[in-house]
This record gives C-alpha cells, sequence and structure tokens, in this order.
C-alpha cells in the first residue's frame, strides 16, 4: 500500500483509476491531473491502472486529484463506508471526529451524525485502509461499530438496536445509582435551607464534620462511579485542547466536587468565611445530566422508528419449491430463480414474478396507497408486501440486498445520516463554542473573586460552575439531525423516499416545478378516448374491425385501439393482406371488407370527405387528441381519439402545487398545440413543448434563470438528464431504475399528489430544524450571561450549578420533543380522492 511518504520533502499519492484502456486514455489522465493545483509529478500506468501523483509540500489534496480523474471520464478506485460511533455526547464530539479523519491523508469527506451515532466516509484505499481510519476513530476515545455487510446491511442487522439498548442499559443502572446516592445529600441539604432549625439540628446532633464526611463518601461514590463517564470522554479530549461536553461537566463538578474535599479536609487553605461544601451541586448535577443523557437516548431511539417498521415489515421465512419438495427455509437462503409459495394472510418473502395462482396484495407499505392491487401470472411482487386472498406461486428474481424493501431502507437511512447546508452554520458555532464557554467561564471567575461580594472565593466558583454546565451544546448537535431523522423517516412512510437529505431544505427553497408529461401527468399508455360512428355502422362492428387491422400493427396507438375492443369482449377477425401507408396510416381486409385507418390526409387520397366530423375534430384538437378516421368497403365510417389520458389525481395535484405558492412548468416532446390543450386543461403556468429528450435538461437550465430553484418530475430514462439538472429531482416510483436513480427524491405510488406531500413535509421540517436552532442558540447566548451573574448585581438573580444542569439537560430533551412533534404529520393530500 503506497502512501504519503512522510521522508521525502514531496508527498506523493497513489490512486487506482478504473475504464483506462489505452495510451490516450493514460495521457488525457495524466493532462487532467496536472491542471490540479499543487501536482509537481505525475506518471499513470495501464498495467496497473494506478496514478502517482507527486505533490509540492505542503500541498498534497487527494480530493482534488479523485475530482479531477473523474472529470477526465474514469473512475477513481474509492470507498464508501458507514461506521457506527459510540461515546459522542454533543456537536463538539461531532466537529473534533470530522476534523480528525478529513485531515487523515487518502480520506476524501466525512461526514459524522450525531443523532445516528455514524460516521459517512469516502476515502482512497490505496492510501488508507478501513482498519487505520477505526484506528484513528478508537485513539481520539470513541468506540467503532463494525459496518454490516452483505444481505444483513441491507436487511439492518439488529448490531445497532443492540448497542442502542446496551447503552441505555447502562445510562439508566448509572442513574439510579446516581439518583440513590444523591438523594440523602439532596434533601439534607434542601432541608437545611427551607425547614427551620433542621440546620442547627444537625449540627448539634451529627455535626457539620460528620456530615460533611457523609457527604464526601456519597459524593465521591458518584463523582467517581456514575460520573466516571465524564472523566473517561472529559479528560482525553482537554489534552488534545478539543475540550467537549464531557470536558464542561467534568471541570464543573470537578471544581465543586475538589472545593468541596479542601474544605472539609483542609479548611485553613481557604480565605476567612468561605469554608463551603458544594457536594449535593457535584452529585446533583451528574444526577440531572446523566438523566438528561437517558431521556436522550430513548428519544433518539424514537426518532429512527421508521427504519425499525421497515425491518420489521421484512419476513423472517420463506417456504420454497426446490426438487418438487416444498420446504421452509430462512429468508436469506432464497435464491434467485427459487419457486416461492405464498398462502393468503403472509407476507411475500423476496421480489418476484408470480408465476401461477391470483390474489390481491396489499402494498401500501410501499406505495401508501390502502387498496390492495390484483397480482395475477405475469405481474411482479415485492417483498414485505402481504398477500390478502388468494395463494401465489412466485419466482424469485430479487433477494437479500437487491430487494425493493431493503433498497428503501438503504436510501432512508443514507438520508438519515445526511447534514443539510444550515448544518454548516452550526458546525462552525460549535468549533470555537466550547473552547469560549471554558474562556467566558474563567473569566467569570476572576471578576467574582477580584470584584465580587464576600466570600468573593465561593461566588467565583458557583458562577464560574454554572456557566460550564448551562452552555453544554448537545441541544445545538441535535437540532438538525433529529429533525432529519424524522422527518424522512415520516416520508418513507408515506411512499415519499428522500435519497439524499439535502433535498429536504432544497425542496423548501424551490420555487418552480416542473413536470414531464408522459408517465408522470398523463397514465403513460395510450388509450381509445373516442369512437364516432356515421350512420349505417355501429360501434361494436366498426371497433372490431379497426382492431383486426390493428393487431398486425406495433404502434402504441393500434395497441390502445386492440387492447380497447378486447376490453368491449369484441372477437376480432382475422385481417389479411395488411398494408401501412407511410404517413398516412394503414388498410388491410377482414371479415370480407377493406378496412382503412388513417389521419385525415390518407381519406383525402381516397376521396372520402371528413368535413361531416369537423365539429367533432375541433372539439378533440382542443382536448390536445389527434383524430383518426376509419373507411370501410369505400365509405367513411368513424372519426376515432387515441390519447394519453390525464392520471385522475393529476388535476388535485397541480392544484395544491399552485396553493403552496410553485409556478408549475410542463415539459413535453409532444407538439405545442396538444402541450397547451393540456396546459388549459390543468392549469400549468407555463409550456416546453417540442423539447427533444436530450434538450429536458437545457429547459430545466432555462427555467432556473434568474436563481429561482426548480424541481423537476419524470419518471422516463429521458427525465434523467434533467432530474439531475434541477435543484431537486422528484422520480415517479413506478418509471425506470435510471430516473429513479438520478433522483432525489422518489414517489413510491407513482402518484403525482406525493409532489405537494413532499412540499409539505420539507416545509414542516425545515420550520422544525428553524425552531430547534432558534432555541439551541437562544437558550445558550441568554443563559449563559445569566449564569455568569449578570444579572445579580441589579436584580439579585443568580443561576445554581444545578439549575444549571436541570436546565442544560431540559434544552437537548425539548430538541428531541419538538422533532419527534413530526412524526405527527399529516400530508395534506392524504384522503384526496383519486
Amino acid at each position: 500500500m503506497t502512501k504519503v511518504v512522510q521522508s521525502r520533502p514531496k508527498p506523493i499519492l497513489s490512486i487506482g483509476i478504473g475504464g483506462m484502456s489505452c495510451a490516450s486514455c493514460v495521457g488525457r489522465v495524466e493532462r487532467a491531473l496536472r491542471k490540479v493545483p499543487g501536482v509537481a509529478e505525475v506518471a499513470v500506468n495501464l498495467a496497473s491502472e494506478k496514478a502517482l501523483v507527486t505533490f509540492e509540500p505542503g500541498r498534497a489534496d487527494p480530493a482534488a486529484v479523485s475530482e479531477a480523474v473523474r472529470r477526465a471520464g474514469f473512475d477513481p478506485v474509492e470507498e464508501n463506508v458507514d461506521l457506527g460511533i459510540d461515546g459522542m455526547t454533543c456537536a463538539s464530539c461531532v466537529s473534533r471526529i470530522e476534523k480528525l479523519l478529513t485531515r487523515q491523508p487518502g480520506i476524501l469527506s466525512a461526514s459524522v451524525n450525531l443523532a445516528t451515532e455514524k460516521a459517512s466516509l469516502r476515502f482512497l484505499p490505496s492510501m488508507i485502509s478501513l482498519g487505520e481510519i477505526k484506528a484513528v476513530i478508537r485513539r481520539a476515545g470513541y468506540d467503532v461499530r463494525e459496518p454490516a455487510a452483505g444481505p444483513e446491511a441491507a436487511a439492518g442487522s439488529d448490531h445497532e438496536r443492540a448497542a442502542r439498548e446496551k447503552e441505555m442499559t447502562g445510562l439508566r443502572r448509572s442513574l439510579i445509582l446516581a439518583s440513590v446516592l444523591t438523594l440523602p445529600i439532596f434533601l439534607v441539604e434542601m432541608a437545611g435551607h427551607f425547614i427551620p432549625g433542621v440546620h442547627h439540628w444537625l449540627e448539634t446532633t451529627i455535626g457539620s464534620q460528620t456530615l460533611f464526611i457523609v457527604f464526601f463518601i456519597l459524593a465521591s461514590l458518584v463523582q467517581f462511579g456514575p460520573g466516571r463517564r465524564f472523566y473517561a470522554k472529559g479528560w482525553p479530549a482537554l489534552l488534545r485542547l478539543s475540550p467537549d461536553m464531557n470536558s464542561l461537566v467534568m471541570i464543573g463538578t470537578t471544581a465543586a466536587y475538589g472545593y468541596s474535599v479542601v474544605a472539609t479536609f483542609l479548611p485553613f487553605l481557604l480565605p476567612a468565611g468561605s469554608v463551603h461544601v458544594y457536594y449535593e451541586a457535584s452529585a446533583v448535577i451528574v444526577t440531572l445530566i446523566l438523566l438528561g443523557r437517558y431521556l436522550e437516548a430513548r428519544a433518539k431511539g424514537r426518532t429512527s422508528e421508521a427504519i425499525k417498521r421497515l425491518m420489521g415489515l421484512q419476513a423472517k421465512t420463506a417456504r420454497i419449491l426446490r426438487d418438487g419438495i416444498e420446504r421452509e427455509v430462512p429468508v436469506d437462503a432464497v435464491l434467485p430463480g427459487d419457486e416461492v409459495l405464498v398462502r393468503p394472510g403472509e407476507k411475500i418473502p423476496v421480489d418476484g414474478m408470480v408465476e401461477d395462482g391470483a390474489s390481491f396484495v396489499d402494498e401500501s407499505m410501499i406505495t401508501g396507497e390502502p387498496i390492495p392491487v390484483r397480482k395475477e401470472p405475469g405481474t411482479e411482487v415485492v417483498g414485505g408486501t402481504l398477500n390478502k386472498a388468494g395463494s401465489l406461486r412466485v419466482r424469485a428474481t430479487k433477494v437479500g440486498s437487491e430487494t425493493m424493501l431493503a433498497q428503501i431502507i438503504r436510501m432512508v437511512e443514507a438520508a438519515q445520516g445526511s447534514k443539510l447546508p444550515i448544518q454548516a452554520l452550526v458546525d462552525k458555532v460549535t468549533a470555537w463554542f466550547v473552547p469560549a464557554v471554558m474562556a467566558v467561564a474563567a473569566l467569570t471567575f476572576l471578576i467574582w473573586l477580584i470584584f465580587g461580594p464576600e466570600p468573593a472565593l465561593t461566588f467565583a466558583l458557583v458562577k464560574a460552575v454554572a456557566v460550564l454546565i448551562i452552555a453544554c451544546p448537545c441541544a445545538m448537535g441535535l437540532a438538525t439531525p433529529t429533525s432529519i431523522m424524522v422527518g424522512t423517516g415520516k416520508a418513507a412512510e408515506m411512499g415519499v423516499l428522500f435519497r439524499k437529505g439535502e433535498a429536504l431544505q432544497s425542496l423548501r427553497d424551490a420555487r418552480v416545478i416542473a413536470l414531464d408529461k408522459t408517465g408522470t401527468l398523463t397514465k403513460g399508455r395510450p388509450e381509445l378516448t373516442d369512437l364516432e360512428v356515421t350512420e349505417g355502422f355501429t360501434r361494436q362492428e366498426v371497433l372490431a374491425l379497426v382492431a383486426a387491422v390493428e393487431d398486425r400493427s406495433e404502434h402504441p396507438i393500434a395497441e390502445a385501439i386492440v387492447e380497447a375492443a378486447r376490453k368491449q369482449g369484441l372477437s376480432l377477425p382475422r385481417a389479411e393482406g395488411f398494408e401501412a401507408v407511410p404517413g398516412f396510416g394503414a388498410r388491410a381486409q377482414a371479415d370480407g371488407k377493406t378496412i382503412q385507418v388513417g389521419a385525415d390526409r390518407y381519406m383525402a387520397s381516397l376521396g372520402l370527405d371528413v368535413t361531416s366530423f369537423a365539429e367533432k375534430a375541433g372539439h378533440l384538437a382542443d382536448e390536445g387528441k389527434s383524430p383518426l378516421y376509419a373507411a370501410i368497403d369505400g365509405r367513411l365510417a368513424a372519426i376515432i381519439a387515441v390519447a394519453d389520458p390525464i392520471k385522475p389525481s393529476t388535476p388535485a395535484a397541480i392544484a395544491a402545487l399552485h396553493e403552496q405558492g410553485f409556478r408549475v412548468a410542463m415539459i413535453t416532446g409532444d407538439n405545442r398545440r396538444t402541450a397547451e390543450a393540456i396546459a388549459r386543461t390543468l392549469g400549468i403556468d407555463e409550456v416546453r413543448a417540442e423539447v427533444l429528450p436530450e434538450g429536458k435538461a437545457e429547459a430545466v437550465l432555462s427555467l432556473q434563470d434568474g436563481g429561482q430553484g426548480v424541481a423537476f418530475v419524470g419518471d422516463g430514462i429521458n427525465d434523467a438528464p434533467a432530474l439531475a439538472q434541477a435543484d431537486v429531482g422528484i422520480a415517479i416510483g413506478t418509471g425506470t431504475d435510471v430516473a429513479i436513480e438520478s433522483a432525489d427524491v422518489v414517489l413510491m405510488s407513482g402518484d403525482l399528489r406525493g409532489v405537494p406531500d413532499a412540499v409539505a413535509l420539507s416545509r414542516a421540517t425545515m420550520a422544525n430544524i428553524r425552531q430547534n436552532l432558534f432555541w439551541a442558540f437562544v437558550y445558550n447566548a441568554s443563559l449563559i450571561p445569566v449564569a455568569a451573574g449578570l444579572l445579580y448585581p441589579v436584580l439579585g438573580l443568580a443561576l445554581s450549578p444545578m439549575l444549571a444542569a436541570a436546565a442544560m439537560a431540559a434544552s437537548s430533551v425539548f430538541v428531541l420533543g419538538n422533532a419527534l412533534r413530526l412524526r405527527r404529520f399529516q400530508p395534506p393530500m392524504q384522503g384526496a380522492e383519486a
């Protein structure tokens, strides 16, 4: 493994490159790499598929090299991994781990999430191994959970849940022990303050020194028992000059505890009048902060309930048919191609194709739609959905990590672990927040020591400890990720998958919703919409004869006419002598008659006058439909219209988007007249018609002129560039895999009403984040001066360390509780009629 060579003046980077096939590829990569700032020399080897890059001293930039390779059209050999990290307690921990990781040579990016307790890393395996990355994290004082692999990763193993349960059990045990030990100190001290005569009675019966020693024993057990966790994390962080919340608690409680120890055993070292003990403060602070952490852990567990529910949808076993023998096996043992038997009331264990049987399947967990869907031979089924009525024999097509449910879980987890742009502000603040708090606490101590009333040392100690405790930045670190976790989880329950967490913020900021027509606004498959016959013909007769001719054609319009005839149960006569007339239509003989079908110009070439249908043709044109005509034995028989009908849910979705303040645009390859007719029907504000597939991205770019955010909704392969170009790409989940992979948001149901629902959830989530950040920042900004004693000279108000600890814990719990309110979010289109 080649790494940055420390012994040389110029660091060297080795990077694997995929996709090179010839010497010209080598030349292109070398030219691209030489343009990277700081690169001194480049050597690309086609045989080993590696590039050796030498940097100028102090200018090594692996990320820039990787990006240059990608821009040159090749694939840098990178790895992505998610690692669970235990032991993080606040935003400072997140900032420290991210900085530590990004400083390592070979790590291209690192994003750490406090709520999910995960780090998402992108690194060059040729420079740093996964084992070295784990070692770096462990040396920083944190524990690393191994990433799950294979199907277990996709299905979401129970390791993480077990780790959370272990953490909660440990916190519960520590909290109970701390509470039991603290309660006697607290009750005695409070009784002495609030019940007259108790303090005097204790001094005369037990004695102050004996009482102090009892308090010392109890407080010591709290300080170095349940409170040991603060030393284990806070002291190493302090030694590395990167203090965190644990450091603040450690210093604050140690100051109160240490001062009390001196007052108990070496009182002569303290100034006259300042011999007081604060055992109750140190013990109560530890107990309250443990209470806050325990409540946080419980609330954080609830934020990921959406993932737990998705995991719970997975079948544990499957009944398969192998070698003619039916057997029950764990679902992980099912292989592609296996025949899976599904009884009524059972969950379908894997994705597959129905080979035998018919039933109705509840797919609400995927699509959000409550109405069961009919399944019969040739239709696809999704693992995790519920078979309602009949028995099915299913051929497994996707198993393990390839199933749709596994992919949904991966997408939700990825979105929950991502960072929004707004998080950058929090990261910048927390980077200096804890050191600034320690400086404020030190300044507070000095000011009160010099200018405070007697006993000045006592006042100085209490105020400094209160500042240290009140300012713990837990709420800041939790404000954004908890809202993202709950918001994206709620979205998944609604059938809206945020593949990227950033889309939550981008969707809120969008001003234009651009929609593809075919498959998005419409059903995506032509249907016979109109058939009007002339005198002497019947509808059934004409439809059967025309369908007989069109049955020989592969044109989508022909398929729609044939499908309509079959739905009406018509028997199609055999067509003979079929002939396509390019640019005009088609003709054939059927049932002893000559049938000709085509446009008005075809009828004109046959000498037939279509003016009798002029009014009907005008109405069809206004509706965006192109009329066809049928002639039978030389007589004009009918006018026919085939169109791609608008989805029933589309008008309500467009109206909802307008209510949300969006300008709605349609981008389509249809002719302008048809497109504008549809736009008039639906109330669409702007139309970009006759756009070639490769021009859709340019159309989106033109809508972005002026800096307004654009969300594009599409479903086809030709929509992928536009989905990528838009500020937010929204894919209809019933569309192609390519479109879904290019999108930021996926609507699993294929229902356009999911767009206003996603927008509403985006706005609710961002509002929730703003509330959390406002609370976290205002809380700290307002209470630090109070804790420092700013109001004491004026109003006589002071904040004790115990109240500071309670307030700090309450702040984090408030943020988590506020985020959990998103679980009650009601989508605006819920219950709307299709």
